[in-house]
Parts: C-alpha cells; structure tokens; sequence
C-alpha cells in the first residue's frame, strides 16, 4: 500500500512522526479486508486486536515522501496471526515490524472464521 506523508503526519522538524508509521501499518492490514468488502470489526464486534509489536526504526521518511507499506504473513493459528510489516521509502526499509495479532470475539480470543482466513492465507505479500 503507498502512502503520501503530508504535514499531519511530521513533527515540528519536518520527518514522520514514530507513531505514524505504526498507523501507516494498520492501514495497510485493513485495506486488504477493505479490498475484499470486508470491514473490520463488522462481525458483532470481532475482529484483530495487537497483542504484541516490536517495531525498528531503521530510517526516516519526510513530508511529501512516497511510502510504500509491505507485508507478509508468517503464521496463523486458530486466533493469532502473525505478521511482518515493513515500510520503504523508495528502495530503503526504513520501518520493520513483527506484529501478533490475535482474533477475539466479545473481549476475549476466538477462532479466525474461515472466510477471513481464507484471505490471510491468500496472500502472501500484500
């Protein structure tokens, strides 16, 4: 997924705000269901929820900057998936996460149901 920095986005020194990135990446994981006609949390309120991020700040992006957000799934269990997410400016990484999502379902963790992970397994990259 690409994405333009714009001035929202900077902190008083012109470069992307570190939270951002972390935004940047939960954009680009609802986009996919977004794609399919899927909204998150539509289902009674189920849906993913970030049990653990371990996130590297690698470079900066500025106001302006082309992003481009990737990501790969690296497993899936019954409510977890488990995600790598970069984001590159231009050719450079300059943001990596590993990301463990987990499904849950009135507060509390719940099988992925098969129409969702049926689209998680379909992608490799996305």
């Amino acid at each position: 997924m690409r994405i333009r920095v714009y001035y929202e986005d900077t902190d008083v020194g012109g470069i992307v705000y570190h939270a951002n990135y972390i935004k940047y990446c939960e954009r680009a994981r609802s986009e996919v269901f977004f794609a399919k006609g899927i909204k998150p949390l539509s289902d009674g309120g189920a849906g993913f929820v970030v049990r653990r991020l371990e996130a590297e700040f690698i470079g900066v992006a500025k106001l302006g900057d082309i992003l481009e957000v990737k990501s790969r799934v690296l497993n899936i269990k019954r409510s977890i998936v488990l995600l790598k997410q970069s984001i590159y400016n231009e050719s450079n990484c300059i943001f990596d996460a590993m990301i463990t999502l987990v499904y849950i379902k009135n507060g509390k963790p719940f099988s992925i149901p098969n129409n969702i992970k049926d689209i998680i397994e379909g992608m490799d990259t996305f």
